[in-house]
């Protein structure tokens, strides 16, 4: 069998189906299309640490090699760390993950099963494990005028530093915790910014984790679009983030009607001049390579069940919706494989060689 992807989830999974038995690179492979070990987090800014705005929940059985993100060391990149950690555990773990390998299709095979396409080639599967995160597709909504803006736009996969927006006056949109790290870098390099958001901000002393799952796993179950997850737990209500509020670095404003050549209007009339839009707006599941296998809804969502196709069983959908967030993806890992498992050993569903 196959895993697309050794993110978070991909490598939860991989780690889960060796324990119950499975071989790695024999029983079944991991395709990932990163150059590195470390999923979306190689590509993230170097500016990025652990432990303010982002965390990133311990692997299974990663405590078993000494290694956890509670204790790593914060002055270094996040996305250095991550790269470190996960390159050892699948090392140590012998999890056999092959890179980079770009998967552009997955289609139903002819014995029920599936063909999956790679710029290395095809693999013949018959259970498919898709682990592909959300970091290359973006979600940047609709703004009259937003093709005419003179300035500066982006999405927060291409951020970089924020010496890049020095002198500039840039408005950041979005309420989760990319927006909040961005704006808290660019003050004192940035002219001036303006934060945005959707809804009105919310800082929590403890994030509301359960809720958010909750509230995924009731979309992805009735396969409507997925709801952001900030949108369910909140932002953290650290002591360098209400500092942050308390001198006017996050306290946001209700979203602008329309973008125009030099600025953002408001529904009022007022007008905000701006060099640069950042749009810190969250993420799409990346499932473009699954559309042969025709599993939206018409509502444009995908109905998954404790990680499983409804559409087609054999497929299980590893990080999406409540397994989104690290502690769901540490979760969905031990739910998938078990299911995985019981899915190669039925009579109708006997394991393929990869």
């Amino acid at each position: 069998m196959v895993i697309v992807g050794a993110g978070q989830a991909g490598l939860s999974v991989a780690w889960h189906l060796r324990r119950l038995g499975l071989t790695p690179g024999v029983d079944f492979v991991v395709l990932d299309r990163g150059p590195e070990a470390g999923g979306a987090w190689q590509f993230r800014w170097e500016s990025l640490r652990l432990g303010i705005a982002h965390k990133v929940d311990d692997l299974p059985g990663m405590r078993e090699l000494g290694l956890s993100f509670a204790t790593a060391d914060s002055t270094r990149p996040a996305r250095d760390v991550v790269r470190d950690y996960y390159e050892r555990y699948e090392r140590e773990f012998g999890l056999e993950v092959l890179r980079p390998v770009e998967v552009t299709e997955v289609r139903e095979s002819d014995d029920g099963g599936f063909l999956v396409t790679t710029d290395r080639g095809e693999i013949g599967t018959r259970v498919l494990v898709n682990a592909s995160g959300t970091w290359t597709r973006p979600f940047r909504p609709y703004f009259p005028g937003a093709a005419d803006f003179r300035g500066v736009q982006i999405s927060t996969p291409d951020y970089r530093a924020a010496e890049d927006f020095a002198g500039m006056r840039v408005l950041v949109v979005g309420g989760g915790t990319s927006a909040v790290g961005f704006l808290k870098e660019l003050e004192g390099v940035a002219a001036h910014t303006i934060w945005t958001t959707r809804r009105p901000v919310e800082f929590v002393e403890e994030a509301r984790g359960i809720e958010a799952v909750r509230q995924a796993d009731e979309a992805a179950r009735a396969g409507r679009p997925l709801p952001s997850i900030v949108s369910g737990t909140g932002l953290p209500a650290t002591p360098e983030n209400m500092a942050a509020v308390e001198r006017g670095v996050l306290v946001a404003r209700p979203m602008f009607s329309e973008i125009e050549p030099d600025g953002v209007r408001w529904s009022d009339g007022s007008f905000a001049p701006v060099d640069a839009i950042i749009w810190a707006t969250g993420f799409r599941a990346e499932l473009t390579h699954l559309a042969p296998l025709r599993l939206r809804e018409p509502g444009g969502g995908v109905r998954v069940d404790k990680g499983r196709s409804t559409r087609n069983p054999r497929l299980f959908l590893a990080g999406f919706g409540p397994q989104a967030s690290t502690i769901g993806a540490n979760r969905a890992g031990r739910t998938v494989a078990r299911q995985v498992v019981a899915e190669l050993r039925s009579p109708v569903a006997e394991p393929s060689s990869v």
